[in-house]
């Protein structure tokens, strides 16, 4: 038998009333990429903080090179040849990427900062991913494909042995990931070991040779990839059946509630001109970089527009800013939810009402025992996942975060909700909820505007795409009938929008 790299003997964690983790048995062997799936707050972070030297456990060991190890900090797991990338990366934007890649062992010659050795130093890390950047480029005017392989060359220069991707292509564009799973396959191939989380059951089918399953802080199961098929993984995941993960029912749009016409923003962004129905769902798709998230800003007024309108059941609005437009009936669950949408330090309950506290309120005094039900309610329905309400939602996983913010967008009551990449991140049970959630609110009259770069998502959930490039809308589909190909085929723009090539 083959030594493993690294093995997880018994660990269990608890954090109050919370088991976290509970005897789990994990291994990673040297030229092998490992998936470690489940639903969010399996303990999949939990595990990896663990293996990684942030937490220390409350029972069990762990083993490198069959030797036991207790870290008591992150630089003593780096020093045994554990690095970790994760899903929000940490790199400086400001730093160059020659600093970003010294950033803690920068080189010095008689006390000076020595420029020219840590560029030549960067090129030589860059070399060891393929990756042909310039050390002198800010890392924040890079993509995050780009800043991802950076984080990568640091570890492989810094000799690690066992690399763990949490959610690596998240935010990367399909050229990206595909760049990056050649990259995780060259490194196999080295005797890495690679500990891969993914909610994205077609990457863990690509790279995975081993497949670990947690459920409720548990192992459910280890499965060689040949052993099994992607259902049953999926099962062991939410321990029941997932039937029809898209939902789309039928529906009678109704009138126009809301219309843009000639918006535009930015240079490159625009103008757009489309209509939302009451109880329609409309989905903007194409590349990255097409426009979909600047166009939706426009629109809740998070970003100024230099032309156009936006009307809501016939009445233009005028002056729009985020605060008017919840005002108004406008709802925006935004693509970055930790920047963009939570208070952090703050718990769930006040994140989920802290846009509609006036409705809880009277003389300024908090209906507290209702203002609760409510938010119980909320979290209910969409299995949120938490100690308790009162839990800092910095406490949750990304999943479970991403459902606060969508608990706050229905506290709202919404006439249009829109709604920015809302599963990214999420596991696949919670989509299929989410996705129900959608239909739900779609079936009260509410005009949902989803941008999405899921397309077999757009396309099972929405009843019209359009189709977005180069900030412009490239075409407009009729979600039923269309295909991938086809959407693809006007997002690069082989299809012009008349369908001629």
């Amino acid at each position: 038998m083959t030594e493993p790299l690294l093995a997880v003997e018994n660990i269990s964690k608890r954090f109050g009333a919370t088991q976290a983790l509970a005897g789990v048995q994990f291994d990673i062997l040297p030229g092998e990429i490992h998936a470690l799936t489940g639903e969010n707050g399996a303990g999949k972070s939990t595990l990896m903080k663990i293996i990684s030297g942030n937490y220390a456990p409350d029972t069990g060991q762990i083993r490198v090179n069959g030797t036991p190890v207790a870290f008591a900090n992150p630089s003593q797991a780096k020093a045994a040849g554990i690095a970790i990338i994760h899903q929000e990366l940490n790199t400086v934007p400001e730093l160059t990427v020659a600093e970003n890649l010294a950033l803690g062992a920068e080189p010095t010659k008689s006390g000076v900062l020595d420029r020219r050795g840590m560029i030549a130093a960067a090129r030589a890390k860059l070399a060891l991913v393929g990756a042909d950047i310039d050390p002198a480029t800010p890392i924040g005017r890079l993509s995050v494909g780009l800043q991802q392989m950076i984080e990568i060359a640091r570890a492989i220069s810094e000799d690690a042995k066992i690399l763990v991707l949490d959610e690596p292509t998240a935010a990367l564009s399909q050229t990206e990931s595909q760049t990056l799973f050649a990259l995780l396959h060259e490194m196999r191939d080295r005797g890495m070991g690679l500990v891969y989380i993914s909610h994205r059951m077609e990457e863990v089918w690509a790279l995975a040779d081993r497949i670990t399953v947690l459920r409720d802080g548990c192992v459910v199961g280890t499965r060689a990839k040949a052993e099994v098929d992607p259902s049953e993984i999926v099962r062991m995941m939410v321990g029941r059946e997932v039937h029809d993960l898209y939902l789309r029912s039928e529906r009678a749009a109704g009138d126009v509630r809301l219309q843009v016409a000639g918006l535009a923003g930015a240079p490159g962004i625009g103008p757009v001109s489309f209509d939302v129905r009451a109880g329609e769902v409309v989905a903007l798709v194409g590349l990255i970089g097409a426009g979909r998230t600047e166009v939706v800003r426009l629109i809740y007024g998070a970003d100024k527009a230099t032309s156009g309108t936006v009307t809501l059941d016939g009445v233009p609005l005028a002056s729009r800013r985020p605060g008017r437009s919840i005002g108004h009936g406008v709802g925006l669950l935004p693509e970055s939810r930790k920047d963009q949408a939570l208070f952090l330090l703050m718990s769930v309950t006040d994140n989920v009402v802290i846009s509609t506290l006036s409705r809880w309120s009277t003389a300024g005094v908090l209906a507290r025992r209702a203002l609760r039900k409510a938010v119980g309610a909320l979290t209910e329905r969409l299995r949120l996942k938490a100690a308790s309400n009162n839990a800092e939602v910095r406490s949750l996983s990304g999943g479970n975060q991403q459902k606060v913010v969508l608990a706050r967008m229905l506290a709202q009551e919404p006439k249009v909700l829109i709604l920015d990449e809302p599963t990214r991140g999420v596991d696949i049970g919670a989509k299929s909820e989410i996705y129900r959630i959608i239909n739900d609110i779609a079936k009260t009259g509410t005009a949902v505007l989803i941008v999405s770069s899921d397309l077999p998502e757009a396309l099972g959930i929405a009843d019209r795409l359009l189709v977005m490039r180069r900030g412009l809308i490239a075409a407009e589909l009729g979600a039923v009938g269309a295909t991938e190909e086809q959407v693809m085929e006007y997002a690069t723009g082989v299809l012009s929008f008349e369908g001629t090539t």
